[in-house]
Order: structure tokens, then C-alpha cells, then sequence
């Protein structure tokens, strides 16, 4: 073989190399069939009083209240052979009905069984015993850039999937409200997979058919995807869930501080070289921290080994924990990094589990 057939036939085989690995990577056709199965569509019907008006003259005269239902659409994820299916709770709150359509067309009625405004998570069950959950994957091991698919019902276009990665991790958007008391917890996946209304509560899956996140929002000025879609981290959604379905509402720990966001004047003024952690303004008086001895003043740098460098960080690390739950703490005080072992309290200041 001449040199030039050499060098040529080298090349074909490094380009046929690439092309499979490239294939690999970014053909999701096994990952669709592995978990199209476990993506529903959601119908709910919500019924309001709504005022009758009739025209006499050219005038409208108020003829009192009528009944008329509104229907809105959505997505959500089997997460149990037996139908149990997390949601986002805006697909399903205040619905007086909720049907469910599976991917084999099957429709089945879906009761609630708890929901977190807070994470904007809720769970739904319908009865049966057959259904395909797809496997929680860990959110934690996501990394900015992997390629990940989408799967859910835009437009009412059922079993839709799109493609794209993670464009970015820990996103604070400010779009879930400030519900019962309780600090929303927003520290999403930010992916520029196609996504569009009709897909809240649909799957975010990785390369391995594992969910990864919830798909919640998208980043638009018009309701349309324009390039960025957010969700849910796995790893949260496991836990609210989990508690959801145990408890009817979630068991959440706190550690009892108000905390501001570090910028590079706080951190030349308490002389430090680089912006990292979250300052503690306030330790509420016997709360977890301030029992650990955590005053306003210090340095947040890391629960359990994470690193917690914005409030949406350390929201979602403890929204994985329970009251009562320990958890080791590095903070920054005096020019020296400490640690402590803090107990997580509940809502009302123990470690008790709330009861309904």
C-alpha cells in the first residue's frame, strides 16, 4: 500500500472513530425509548363562579353567578410502578379534577397526594400497577455542558422529546412565590433543550435515562422558548417527594440564618482574597446554628462537603435534609476556618416531624 493510501485509510478510521463517539454522545434514540413510557400527560379541570351578565337596552345587568369549568395542561414523571407521578404543583393546584394520559393512550383518574409551593413540586396518584417509572439519576453529578433530553407535552403535542445541555447549575430566576411563609427554594438546571408550555412537569434525563430534574420554567419575554428552559434538581425532587408521599407535606431542616449574598467589597472588607461563601447576618436565637455557636458575621463556605457560594446553593443542599438531621459546617471567622456540627430544626424551632 502506498503512502498516500496509508495516510488516507488512517484518516477515514480516526473520522469514522470521532463519528461514532460523537454518535454516541448525541444520539438519544435509546434514551427515548428507555424512558418516553414514563412521561404523562396531565389534564386538570378547575370550576369557578364566574358572573352572568345579560343585555337589556345596551345595558348589562348583573343576573348573578355561573358555574363554568377551565381546563390547563401539563406534564409529569412515573416515578413507582404503581402510579405514583411527580408533577410541578402550578400544573395542579387548585384542580377539581385531574386526569392522566399515558403514553399507551390509557387515561386514568389521578387524586393529589401533597404539594410543596415552595419547590413548586406536587404528587399525583393514579391506580395502576404496571406502569414504567424512570430511575432517579444524581443531580449532584450533573455537570455544566452534558448533554441532556427533554420529554414532555408542549402544545398538547404529546410524548415530545428535545435535546440539548446543561447551559448552567444553582439558577436563582425568582419565579416561584413566596408561599405560606416559606423561602422558596429555586436552584435550578438551566438547559437550552427545547422546552415550551405544556412541558412543566415533564423529565430532564442525562445520556443514562436517569432523571436528573423536573423541567419547570423557561426563560422568555413572550411564554415561548427562546433559548433556556429551567428544572428542578433531581436529588430535590426525590426528597419532596418522598416526603409527600410518607407524610403529605414536606420535612424540611433549617438552619436558622438570615444570609447575604458575598460581592467583592464584603469580601475586601473582611480581607479576603477571593468571593467565595455566603455571609451570615443573623443567627436566630436558639435556632440550629446559633445552638452551634454560628453567629451574624461569619463565613458560610460548605455544608457536608459542599460548597455553598449563593443562597440558592444552600437552599438546595438543605432542602435534601430532614429536622433533626446533622450536618458539618465550615465557616470563616477571625481570619481562621472553623467547623461545627449543626442539628437542623424544624419550622417551629425543634426537631420533631410535623404532623398533619
Amino acid at each position: 500500500m502506498s503512502d498516500m493510501r496509508k495516510i488516507f485509510a488512517i484518516v477515514m478510521l480516526v473520522c469514522s472513530i470521532a463519528s461514532a463517539q460523537a454518535q454516541h454522545v448525541y444520539d438519544f434514540s435509546q434514551v427515548a425509548s428507555q424512558t418516553i413510557d414514563g412521561v404523562v400527560h396531565i389534564r386538570t379541570v378547575q370550576a369557578r363562579l364566574t358572573p352572568l351578565y345579560q343585555s337589556f337596552f345596551g345595558f348589562y345587568i348583573n343576573q348573578g353567578m355561573q358555574r363554568r369549568e377551565y381546563s390547563a395542561y401539563g406534564s409529569g414523571v412515573i416515578i413507582s410502578a404503581d402510579g405514583y407521578i411527580v408533577t410541578n404543583n402550578h400544573v395542579v393546584q387548585d384542580a377539581d379534577r385531574i386526569s392522566v394520559t399515558l403514553n399507551d393512550k390509557r387515561v386514568l383518574t389521578a387524586t393529589l397526594i401533597g404539594n410543596d409551593p415552595a419547590t413548586d413540586l406536587a404528587v399525583i396518584k393514579v391506580e395502576a400497577s404496571d406502569l414504567k417509572p424512570i430511575v432517579f439519576g444524581n443531580s449532584d453529578s450533573a455537570k455544566v455542558g452534558q448533554p441532556v433530553m427533554a420529554i414532555g407535552n408542549p402544545f398538547n403535542l404529546t410524548s415530545t422529546v428535545t435535546a440539548g445541555i446543561i447551559s448552567a447549575k444553582a439558577r436563582n430566576v425568582g419565579i416561584i412565590d413566596d408561599n405560606q411563609g416559606e423561602s422558596p427554594i429555586e436552584s435550578f438546571i438551566q438547559t437550552d433543550a427545547a422546552v415550551n408550555p405544556g412541558n412543566s412537569g415533564g423529565a430532564l434525563v442525562d445520556a443514562n435515562a436517569r432523571l436528573i430534574g423536573i423541567v419547570t420554567a423557561i426563560a422568555s419575554a413572550d411564554g415561548y422558548y427562546t433559548g433556556y428552559s429551567f428544572a428542578i434538581p433531581s436529588n430535590l425532587a426525590q426528597k419532596v417527594a418522598s416526603d409527600l408521599r410518607r407524610y403529605g407535606h414536606v420535612q424540611r431542616g433549617y438552619l436558622g440564618v438570615n444570609v447575604y449574598e458575598m460581592t467583592s467589597e464584603l469580601a475586601k472588607q473582611m480581607q479576603l482574597n477571593e468571593v467565595r461563601g455566603v455571609l451570615i447576618a443573623r443567627a436566630v436565637p436558639n435556632g440550629a446554628a446559633a445552638q452551634a455557636g454560628l453567629q451574624g458575621g461569619d463565613l458560610l463556605l460548605s455544608i457536608n462537603d459542599t460548597e455553598i457560594n449563593s443562597f440558592a446553593e444552600m437552599m438546595q443542599e438543605l432542602g435534601r435534609f430532614t429536622p433533626g438531621d446533622k450536618v458539618r459546617v465550615t465557616y470563616y471567622r477571625d481570619g481562621k476556618t472553623r467547623a461545627a456540627t449543626i442539628t437542623l430544626q424544624n419550622s417551629q424551632g425543634n426537631t420533631e416531624l410535623i404532623r398533619n
